[in-house]
């Protein structure tokens, strides 16, 4: 059902000019934010957010994917140029591309990763066709306990996986959670957490607490690093490899592509995980390893195929469980929900057409990618001349407009500024500010089902024991929370020093 949705949304959308202008703009803009450095895939979306607001859900989400595919590959441009990724993904990319870049070979490069993307991106597409099904068929089981501790699960998997204490991160989350709990009870109607202050009576705002953890935040670390200008940008020459060089890559990026898929498909992987499982599956598999540092081909277009096919990866969860799997993929959460539109298995069965205009919006961004970037990469290549300082102040700017937007209202822009000083000084002291968005998207889902368990089950707490699947994600959320204390102790003693007279 949802394919013949996907063929006639996709033959809609090229046929109208203002959705194709927006996942053209979309593409155009994504490259150019992924490329700059500092600025990440999940800043370029967070500052965008607000952008969104006032499009249709269909449209919303053919932009935000178009910006979050095309920043994925933008990454690779500063990594290979500069030497600096723009993105977590594009790490692995610059331990190639760079010297390929110093070589005289950097249009070279940089098609590798440019190709190397776009395939991986459809590995990725093809295979969220493909799992998705599976995943909601085993969803459509899932009831008020199931949903609850998918949400504990998302939330402790998540803030272990962000970098940092694993404590930290879920106590950043419970913070969340008491976030997602300011305003008026959905059940008594009892207004909550609001000091008595009207404006926040209506609850804490998504949107603003998003441009303000991800965006404001990281705009104030970038100017508060005081990092010098830029290395100069080489020439980038010709930009059509050898035909046979690209060919001899096809088993490399088809690897690429399923490892970045399965990896990203597991809540709080990552990019960073894929694309390093990748960059060393291909060392370890080449007849040359010697050669991966130095400008191997192959060392950029793993990494890239598995950073881009990861896309699709990250979206199975988050649309077929309702967990965001990374901090991006929790912005589009996000924005579905602003739309009214709440990812999980009921996505497939009430919204087939809504899901595959979130294919389309992937299958046309990966070949706008392509073309866009083959077409302006010189131009592209230019744009990261613009001064940091002038740069993150737009950047500001932008969040302080779009947190206004959003309602028309000073009490929004309030609210952002105050959680981007929250996460800049989350991040001075070294704790994940990303768990404090998934708390305040996972907390409504985790109360509601929480306590309608609870009715369901007399207020018996047993009830999440007796359902198999709600038992094994409490099991697995413990394992999670309990494994930084036990790990340390298993190894302990064989770092403790021989006793004397022992051999």
């Amino acid at each position: 059902m949802i394919l013949e949705h996907f063929a006639d949304t996709l033959l809609t959308t090229l046929l109208d000019p203002r959705l194709m202008l927006l996942v053209v703009v979309g593409v155009g803009i994504g490259i150019v934010l992924g490329a700059l450095p500092g600025v990440s895939s999940t800043m370029a979306l967070a500052i965008l957010l607000p952008v969104s607001f006032g499009l249709e859900p269909g449209a919303a989400m053919l932009f935000l994917i178009a910006v979050f595919m095309a920043s994925v590959y933008g990454g690779s441009i500063s990594a290979i140029l500069v030497n600096i990724p723009g993105t977590p993904g594009a790490i692995v990319t610059q331990f190639d591309g760079y010297p390929m870049a110093q070589s005289g070979r950097a249009g070279h490069a940089l098609a590798y990763a440019l190709i190397a993307s776009s395939i991986g991106g459809l590995i990725g597409l093809t295979l969220l066709i493909t799992l998705a099904p599976g995943v909601v068929a085993v969803a459509m089981s899932f009831r008020s306990p199931e949903f609850a501790m998918a949400a504990v699960f998302g939330l402790v998997l998540l803030s272990f996986a962000s970098g940092g204490s694993t404590f930290r991160g879920i106590l950043v989350g419970l913070i969340g959670l008491l976030c997602g709990m300011v305003g008026f009870d959905a059940l008594t109607d009892v207004s909550r957490f609001d000091f008595g202050t009207a404006a926040l009576q209506g609850g804490v705002e998504l949107v603003p607490l998003t441009v303000g953890i991800f965006g404001l935040a990281e705009v104030l670390r970038n100017l508060a690093a005081r990092d010098g200008a830029l290395p100069p940008v080489p020439s980038i020459g010709s930009m059509i490899p050898p035909l046979g060089s690209i060919a001899r890559l096809w088993k490399t990026i088809l690897r690429g592509g399923v490892v970045g898929t399965f990896v990203g498909a597991i809540p709080a992987a990552g990019s960073a995980i894929s694309v390093a499982i990748a960059y060393a599956q291909e060392k370890r598999l080449s007849r040359h390893p010697e050669r991966f540092g130095k400008g191997e081909p192959a060392g950029i277009a793993g990494p890239e195929a598995a950073n881009s096919a990861g896309v699709g990866g990250s979206l199975v969860p988050m649309m077929t469980l309702g967990i965001p799997g990374d901090p991006i993929t929790a912005v589009l959460m996000g924005a579905l929900l602003i739309h009214g539109l709440r990812p999980g298995p009921l996505l497939f069965a009430n919204e087939p057409g809504f899901v595959a205009t979130i294919y389309v919006a992937v299958f046309l961004a990966v070949l706008l990618t392509l073309v866009i970037g083959f077409g302006f990469m010189r131009i592209i290549a230019q744009v990261m001349r613009v001064p940091r300082a002038l740069l993150f102040t737009a950047i500001a700017l932008l969040c302080v407009v779009g947190s206004f937007a959003i309602r028309n209202s000073m009490v929004d822009v309030y609210v952002m500024l105050f959680f981007g000083v929250v996460g800049y000084l989350l991040y001075m002291i070294r704790i994940p500010p990303a768990p404090l968005a998934f708390g305040l998207i996972l907390g409504p889902i985790l109360e509601e089902n929480l306590r309608r368990s609870l009715i369901i089950s007399g207020g018996s707490w047993s009830i999440f024991i007796e359902r198999p699947i709600a038992l094994a994600l409490l099991l697995l959320s413990l394992a999670a929370i309990v494994a930084p204390l036990v790990v340390p102790l298993l190894r302990r003693p064989s770092m403790r020093p021989p006793r004397d007279g022992a051999p």
